[in-house]
């Protein structure tokens, strides 16, 4: 078997693995302790349901910035989700997308998703385990904000797009780590950019979501009325127009 490079465990910029936070989260939560397998679940099911779904400043934030907001979406969370890894040893690398905007209706309020591009900057984690990489998409919604869209939505039982969700199935989405491909928004996938050592990498190339004046709005206003409306779903669930 091939050895892996040491590529895939390198702390970069972004992938700050060593900040203290991140050393005081290791230590708390005893990750290095665990075997390989039961290190990437439980990590992983921390990054999916500890660090809720939600909008921030911008994608190319460190990881020790997405865990001091505490809240994350694809491109976030698995920034941190990679270093969270990487900081116990496992390998790791980036997958880069395009997602289209059809899927974020509902988590992007009505009255916001003119604006947003039609075609957004996505990206999953590929970990690596029993000698082989493996997908993992399914972290990017946090389980209570899940289970009010399908309490919202459980008259649907097959392909489901919206709320941050690109699913064949609403009821049972591969969300779980079970050692296999994990997806929630793979569904929805516009363009493959292929996988990346480093997530610095991808975003020096591919920039972000959103440029100029829209970019300003969005970090300053428009994020935040996105997550009030993400955290009023994820507690008061989703308000159906009747028909």
């Amino acid at each position: 078997m091939a050895k892996l490079s040491k590529d895939f465990l390198l702390e970069t910029s972004m992938l700050d693995f060593n900040h203290p936070q991140i050393q005081a989260l290791l230590e708390q939560r005893k990750w290095r302790d665990l075997s390989q397998y039961d290190a990437i679940g439980a990590i992983y099911n921390y990054v999916r349901d500890e660090i809720r779904f939600g909008y921030n400043a911008d994608d190319r934030l460190s990881a020790s910035k997405v865990l001091k907001d505490g809240y994350g979406q694809c491109n976030t969370k698995g920034t941190l989700l990679i270093a969270l890894l990487r900081a116990v040893g496992i390998s790791t690398r980036f997958h880069g997308f395009t997602i289209y905007n059809e899927l974020q209706r509902g988590a992007i309020p009505s009255y916001l998703f003119a604006l947003a591009p039609e075609r957004i900057l996505h990206s999953w984690v590929e970990v690596h385990q029993n000698g082989r990489w493996i997908n993992l998409e399914g972290y990017i919604i946090d389980k209570p904000f899940l289970k009010q869209v399908q309490i919202g939505f459980a008259d649907q039982c097959a392909q489901f797009s919206g709320f941050g969700i690109a699913t064949n199935c609403l009821s049972q989405p591969d969300i779980d780590w079970k050692g296999d491909d994990t997806y929630i928004q793979s569904d929805g996938i516009a363009d493959d950019f292929g996988v990346y050592t480093q997530p610095d990498n991808f975003y020096a190339i591919h920039g972000s979501n959103l440029s100029g004046v829209k970019k300003v709005l969005f970090r300053y206003l428009l994020r935040h009325l996105m997550n009030l409306n993400v955290n009023r779903i994820r507690t008061n669930g989703v308000k159906r127009k009747k028909r």
